[in-house]
């Protein structure tokens, strides 16, 4: 009795304590106006989250990154390179009736990646996330741009597909985002230098953030020859970029080692601006354009017909929305915009800072060391965030998951009553149903993915080589039959 009367007693004095620490503890402060954010990241922004996957094990070298809107966000997009990898931005005009997106892809492997998103909508279909449509259905609504990086691995086949994307939906979180050569910004390059993925925040005051996040794969350079200076890093806040200093004399452009800007054919450099100011469509489309500023102020040149240079803008918030042709909304909108420009060049200056070497492509930092030497939150900004690598393992588990019900097979035609039951074909279709259903019974069933898309993992491959082996089997069988039949009796 004595020893429980002693253990209740510790047991309250431990919660009292605790009551005590919790009531002491500062509730969460917000920052100074003009200041990052906690995580001076996209995330900062209220009702933002990111999730990235990426490969360097050759012959890949890509990724996907993707920005999530648990809710439904008001969204729009400018477009200025000329030679853009897109999908489903003509739904963000404000002419049009899309009411907002799901999630946007950031990717790697070009025209080829678009197919990520499919992975993307699975993930959210599977929530029940998107437009209502139908009995009980969901259209998820995922804008994406991808940059060009095929063949950078090695083998330009070696690229992203549904399963990345799947990955990528499922690792989102609103805490640090990991930046340099991750994600979408796996095997980005510009300015003879490594790209990558660099993301900041800033905050306005009145509970409004505005956050950026970027993949730096331009055919210009962010390097000033004049010095061999960051373009992007006289924007930043506070000590954002302390210990950076302009490499020394005999780094910069030294003979057979220029950084300057050597235009290849096929680049780009994608972006998302977000805020939680509440706005009107035609804000958020006019928010993208004035963001494409700060790519303008961190990269020369830009926008160049090799460029698919593409920025999205995205509002998180709720209530009455700023509209451009209200007068009174001008100057906070204006402040809005302007600070969507800046944040977009900070956020392009820590890529470029963040991004590491690879084979025969060079990081800022090593090809200009002492510009670097003294900066002691590029580990942090390399390291901070979760960004998985996709292996065979996680793209078998991605495959399993988005496996689909599998095409039904055509009704049994073999009595003649079917469409199209003229000789011979009726037994050809039976076959053909036969094999079908062997199949679905096997799980052979149809998935949302292609095959090339995951390192070690030659599903589809294996799949198309049964199919072949079985109806081939099932062709000598009816010609060692035929030949039966036409041999003379003895």
């Amino acid at each position: 009795m004595k020893s429980s009367r002693i253990a209740v007693l510790a047991a309250m004095a431990l919660a009292c304590q605790g009551i005590m620490l919790a009531g002491a503890a500062p509730a969460f402060a917000e920052p100074a106006v003009g200041a990052p954010g906690i995580h001076n990241a996209i995330t900062d922004v209220p009702g933002i989250q990111v999730g990235q996957v990426q490969s360097d094990t050759p012959p890949y070298l890509t990724g996907t990154s993707v920005v999530y809107m648990p809710q439904m966000s008001v969204a729009s997009v400018d477009q200025r390179g000329g030679a853009p990898a897109t999908k489903e931005t003509d739904l963000l005009s404000p002419l049009n009736s899309n009411p907002g997106v799901n999630a946007i892809q950031l990717g790697g492997s070009s025209m080829y990646g678009l197919s990520a998103t499919n992975g993307i909508i699975r993930w959210l279909e599977d929530r029940g996330e998107g437009v209502r449509v139908g009995a009980g259905g969901v259209a998820p609504i995922v804008p994406a741009a991808d940059i060009f990086d095929l063949g950078r691995g090695g083998d330009p086949k070696a690229r992203t597909s549904a399963e990345w994307g799947y990955l990528a939906a499922q690792a989102t979180s609103d805490g640090p985002v990991r930046q340099g050569s991750v994600g979408g910004g796996t095997g980005a390059r510009g300015g003879g230098l490594r790209g990558g993925v660099g993301t900041a925040s800033v905050y306005l005051g009145d509970g409004i953030y505005v956050g950026a996040m970027v993949i730096v794969n331009p055919a210009g350079s962010p390097v000033d020859p004049a010095d061999c200076t960051l373009y992007g890093v006289k924007y930043g806040i506070g000590d954002e970029f302390a210990g950076y200093k302009a490499p020394r004399g005999n780094e910069c452009n030294p003979r057979g080692n220029s950084a300057a800007a050597q235009e290849q054919p096929a680049n780009t450099t994608i972006a998302v601006v977000a805020t939680n100011a509440p706005l009107e469509k035609a804000a958020a489309q006019r928010m993208s354009g004035n963001a494409h500023d700060g790519m303008a102020r961190a990269i020369s040149p830009i926008h160049t017909l090799g460029d698919g240079d593409t920025v999205f803008a995205v509002s998180t918030g709720k209530g009455e929305a700023l509209q451009i042709n209200d007068p009174a909304d001008s100057r906070q909108l204006n402040a809005i915009f302007n600070a969507g420009a800046n944040t977009l060049a900070r956020a392009i200056a820590k890529a470029v800072l963040s991004a590491e070497s690879i084979g025969n492509t060079s990081s800022y930092c090593d090809r200009y060391p002492s510009a670097c030497r003294g900066m002691r939150q590029l580990e942090q900004w390399r390291t901070q965030g979760e960004a998985p690598d996709v292996t065979p393992e996680t793209f078998a588990q991605a495959s399993q998951a988005l496996i689909q019900t599998p095409v039904p097979a055509p009704a049994d035609d073999s009595k003649g009553n079917g469409k199209g039951n003229g000789k011979g074909k009726g037994n050809a279709a039976n076959a053909t149903n036969d094999t079908a259903q062997e199949s679905s019974q096997d799980g052979m069933t149809l998935t949302a993915g292609g095959t090339e898309g995951g390192p070690g993992v030659p599903m589809g491959a294996t799949i198309a080589l049964l199919a072949a082996a079985v109806l081939g089997v099932g062709l000598l069988g009816m010609h060692v039959r035929g030949r039966r039949r036409l041999l003379p009796l003895r």
